[in-house]
């Protein structure tokens, strides 16, 4: 049985709860072994509560959950760059401009997920989703490059990615209402069917499988 670790984030920017962790926690797939961890949306503190969670449970996948407010469908990340710069301060009050996450390191890291298909069979189970190009340069860009540079660097034999998930349509009431949204449940759905291709599939679609622009 494969062990897939999967990781949302805490509360950030005065929301009282963050999708991508709401949704984690429903995460179901049936003949996959589950962990779920919390990460604090803070730089360089969420990197270290990851990296603790993977030598803890040594699991064969990880997918790490992040939310992209303004986004109507789930996005698998495809790449991750090397660049914190927040427009706003993380949970700590750091607002980082133009660093580096690791001093030296590559440019860029490309998924280790197969993220055409997990994006074809989040729509084959009837939920919006499309592969996105940018994963932006705050806490999300963070920990995925910091979890594809432990990949790289250490742990060869584990496969990684990101994915953004957008507002729930429980956090889109009143004054928000119109903010682009899903129920919970959908994006835990759209998970459990992106989870169940990562661990069915090792090599992505040879094919457009729907980008983000």
């Amino acid at each position: 049985m494969s062990t897939v670790l999967l990781t949302g984030f805490e509360p950030f920017a005065g929301d009282t709860v963050n999708p991508s962790w709401e949704a984690v926690r429903l995460v179901d797939v049936p003949g996959v072994e589950l962990v779920k961890q919390q990460l604090p949306c803070v730089f360089g503190e969420s990197i270290t509560v990851l990296g603790q969670a993977i030598r803890a449970h040594e699991p064969d996948v990880v997918i790490a959950v992040g939310l992209a407010g303004g986004r109507d469908v789930i996005t698998p990340e495809r790449v991750a760059i090397n660049l914190n710069d927040a427009r706003i301060p993380d949970n700590s009050g750091r607002s980082p401009l133009d660093e580096p996450i690791v001093e030296g390191g590559p440019a860029a890291y490309f998924t280790g997920l197969p993220i055409k298909a997990g994006a074809k069979a989040m729509r084959d189970a009837g939920v919006p989703a499309a592969v996105s190009y940018s994963a932006g340069t705050f806490v999300c860009n963070h920990v995925f490059y910091g979890l594809m540079h432990l990949i790289a660097t250490e742990l060869p034999h584990v496969r990684g990615g990101f994915v953004h998930v957008p507002y729930s349509a429980e956090m889109t009431a009143g004054a928000a209402a119109d903010r682009a949204s899903l129920p919970v449940r959908t994006i835990a759905d759209g998970l459990a069917a992106f989870t169940l291709a990562c661990v069915q599939t090792s090599d992505d679609l040879r094919v457009g499988e729907g980008t983000l622009h």
